[in-house]
């Protein structure tokens, strides 16, 4: 989610300069704290948004902003653990005005809601998080959805306030699924989106209540002004005490909601299975051209998801039942597409592969039909259904040769 990591000092240096600072050694009664919220950016990584809390001397003006969201690309098997999803994150700390000047000349939104922490419990923030910068704890295991700069920001805030903001977080409902709020934010890059979606299986559908559902720095933003807190003289009132923008946003904001991929999809399937039609007919080398394509992005397809599910610690990749749709056993199928191209025989078993697959798919569509099937992969059963079904028939059409089996 962060996009500032090479220009964010590293906790090892800043941490000498920030233990003789105001923020380190003020009363807590001279200590304002307050969540700040940067809005989307334009690369992948920073589609998410990003977020920090700010500890802020009243007396000497020092502020310095605590956020979760460092990576770093030269860390020693840095691909191969992301690709396993077992990336590491880091906590960092910088001035306010060095993170806030960033986020404002690329032109990311930036948003102040100050908070309502007594004094002991500006305190007690402000010493976890100076415990939690040390090089020894700063580092934490990432993921997506549950442990990420967002997730980290809001549950240091409730360890700080007592454990009151969990509670009414989780009362309430949340707006979308972890697969609505990726669709909706990674949009403007459709391709990005498409394989996201595809590779989400039904960890990503659960219904969220906004305790999850912060796991998006603006949905904590906004969630947090429903949260009461009870001040030094135990009366209630509200957590968020003023929000204030510091700097409008100047980029393409995401749309509000996620966009419906099934008729897109379904159009794209149509298409494609008319031209594999119309080629089978007058042109039967495209047609055994286009098919191969189709079979091959399947079989890998199908081998991605297998190792997502298998091999790696993506939970919300696990379980994906689009494996029914897009499989390995598409490669078994590519010498029957070729012996269809010039009207030959298929062998048996091409003939029962074609059956099994049209069987999974079959199976695929039936699930949407059982209570607690949770998974919505309905934009792909509308892309690959069609398909299927037209290669199914080519390749089983009443040949004109009878030929070898493949």
């Amino acid at each position: 989610m962060a996009s500032v990591a090479s220009l964010l000092l590293c906790c090892a240096l800043f941490w000498p300069a920030l233990a003789s600072a105001g923020v380190a050694n003020a009363p807590g009664s001279n200590l304002e704290v307050s969540l700040i919220t940067y809005g989307p950016g334009d690369t992948y990584w920073e589609r998410f948004g990003h977020d920090a809390i700010e500890l802020r001397d009243t007396v000497s003006g020092e502020a310095v902003t605590f956020n979760y969201g460092v990576f770093d690309f030269d860390e020693s098997g840095f691909l191969l653990n992301f690709a396993r999803g077992q990336m590491h994150y880091l906590m960092d700390a910088a001035p306010s005005d060095v993170d806030q000047h960033y986020y404002t000349e690329v032109g990311r939104s930036v948003t102040r809601q100050r908070l309502a922490f007594t004094a002991a419990q500006a305190a007690d923030m402000r010493d976890y998080l100076l415990w939690n910068l040390q090089p020894e704890n700063a580092r934490y295991d990432y993921d997506y959805y549950v442990r990420n700069c967002a997730t980290r920001v809001r549950d240091a805030l409730d360890k700080a306030l007592g454990g009151t903001l969990k509670p009414q977080l989780e009362a309430r409902p949340g707006g979308m699924t972890y697969r609505q709020q990726t669709a909706r934010l990674m949009s403007q890059q459709a391709w990005l989106m498409l394989i996201l979606d595809l590779g989400l299986g039904p960890y990503a559908d659960q219904p969220m209540n906004a305790w999850q559902e912060a796991f998006l720095p603006m949905e904590l933003q906004r969630e947090i002004n429903h949260v009461t807190v009870n001040n030094a003289e135990g009366r209630a009132q509200p957590l968020v005490l003023d929000e204030q923008l510091l700097s409008p946003n100047r980029l393409d904001a995401p749309p509000a909601t996620a966009p419906d991929l099934r008729l897109p999809l379904a159009l794209a399937a149509l298409l494609f299975a008319v031209l594999l039609l119309a080629t089978y007919r007058f042109a039967p080398l495209l047609y055994a051209l286009l098919g191969s394509l189709y079979l091959v992005l399947a079989g890998l397809v199908g081998v991605t998801l297998l190792i997502l599910w298998t091999l790696t610690t993506h939970h919300s990749a696990w379980g994906n039942v689009n494996l029914l749709l897009f499989n390995p056993l598409a490669f078994f199928l590519l010498p029957a597409l070729w012996r269809s191209r010039k009207r030959l025989s298929v062998s048996r078993f091409a003939t029962g592969l074609i059956a099994l697959q049209l069987l999974a798919v079959l199976v695929a569509c039936l699930l949407h039909l059982l209570p607690g099937v949770v998974q919505q992969n309905q934009p792909w059963l509308l892309l690959a259904l069609p398909v299927w079904l037209v290669m199914a028939w080519c390749m089983r059409r009443p040949q004109s040769v009878n030929a070898s089996a493949a």
